[in-house]
């Protein structure tokens, strides 16, 4: 029997946000952008199931996007059957230099989705600082956001980021936004600053991706399983997102009806279940701490130069990073995935691999780094190990 879905207040917007929010990203027919001749009927009456689905087990907030493909059209299909009040509908649409194009591309959204106005509206991609100053400026992108607002096309307006948390703390300090997706999870934690800093302004706070980004958690390493047992990770990684106060709603990116049913497991377990994610989470930190020693895990990243200056744009963090991940958890698949899109990944996914003729200059690059020995080996290994073919982004929005 399923538990009621539990919903949380969503920041300033004072929706009563479900803690799972149905994603739409992985169930279109395309990621071409062309609204297709002819539909693939199978695909069409899964996405049509999914929704309906998602709406039954209490999941009335869906997401898509702009650049995510057919997802725009495909779920205009469906929700144009549906009482207009049965559920919310957030897209996200690409600040543009031109806002001129930026509103040519939301109507776009209305009109692919088949509603009059979005509940949330996201500026998508505010992944660098050239991007949110450009947002920002007057009469920019932000502007021409809240003016939909005023007129009642959009009823509350938002942003994702990939970006650093430089960036998003800017952005979140602003003032113009409602809530914000981003990224955060058990294996990902650089934007608990950002966490901190939305809750201070009452914004709504929505996880992107914590299933696949957060370490395609819908095939776990065996070494990943027996360290979160009993849980499996994806239980784990939701309840460990969910035990922090100021996140309100994850992304559940489905591609079939089934797949909501492991996370909606976890509902009974988000208050009994606190002492258990705990302990799950120190038997983790302790595997990580193993590796390199604790220090190093905590400490690393304050002595790393700054992506722009580093030799060659290689980045750093990132490939230590999955160097632990794949050391700590065997998470050899995820790592050669996030690794090979180095390079291939524009704002969205900055820097570039360790090219092996580069390890002289990024050893100098170091300078007086208290591991620069071993981070050199690091990044030689992780280069040996990870290294395959260049990994495409999926769409102009990964």
């Amino acid at each position: 029997m399923l538990c009621a879905m539990i919903t949380r207040r969503f920041g300033k917007t004072g929706l009563a946000m479900p803690v799972f929010t149905c994603g739409g990203m992985r169930y279109q027919m395309s990621w071409s952008e062309a609204v297709p001749q002819q539909l693939d009927e199978a695909n069409q009456r899964n996405l049509e199931a999914t929704i309906h689905r998602s709406l039954e087990v209490g999941l009335r907030h869906i997401e898509t996007a702009r650049g995510y493909g057919t997802s725009e059209y495909q779920l205009g299909l469906v929700l144009r059957q549906l009482p207009r009040e049965s559920f919310w509908i957030q897209s996200k649409v690409a600040p543009t230099a031109d806002p001129r194009e930026f509103l040519k591309n939301f109507a776009k959204s209305l009109e692919l989705l088949q509603v009059d106005y979005l509940d949330l509206l996201g500026l998508h991609g505010i992944n660098n600082r050239e991007i949110l100053e450009n947002a920002l400026r007057p009469g920019g992108c932000l502007d021409e956001a809240l003016r939909l607002k005023r007129e009642g096309r959009v009823r509350f307006v938002g942003f994702s980021t990939h970006g650093p948390p430089e960036v998003i703390l800017a952005a979140l300090r602003c003032g113009g936004f409602d809530y914000v997706n981003l990224h955060w999870y058990f294996i990902f934690q650089r934007n608990t600053p950002c966490l901190k800093e939305a809750a201070n302004h009452d914004m709504g706070v929505f996880i992107i991706s914590p299933s696949d980004k957060g370490g395609l958690l819908y095939k776990p390493t065996e070494r990943l399983k027996a360290l979160t047992a009993p849980l499996s990770p994806m239980a784990f990684n939701d309840l460990y997102c969910l035990q922090r106060p100021e996140i309100h709603t994850l992304s559940v990116g489905a591609a079939r009806p089934g797949d909501f049913d492991e996370h909606l497991s976890v509902l009974p377990r988000l208050e009994s279940g606190r002492d258990q994610v705990r302990a799950i989470a120190a038997r983790l930190e302790s595997e990580l701490d193993a590796v390199m020693g604790r220090d190093f895990r905590l400490r690393h990243e304050e002595f790393l130069p700054p992506l722009e200056s580093t030799p060659g744009g290689v980045n750093l963090r990132v490939i230590i990073w999955l160097w632990l991940l794949d050391k700590a958890f065997g998470m050899r698949d995820y790592a050669k995935m996030r690794y090979n899109l180095l390079g291939n990944g524009d704002h969205w996914f900055p820097g570039k691999k360790a090219d092996p003729a580069l390890l002289p200059d990024l050893a100098r690059a170091l300078g007086d780094h208290p591991w620069r020995g071993e981070i050199a080996g690091i990044l030689r290994e992780a280069h040996e190990k990870f290294s395959a073919e260049e990994q495409k982004r999926l769409t102009k929005s990964e």
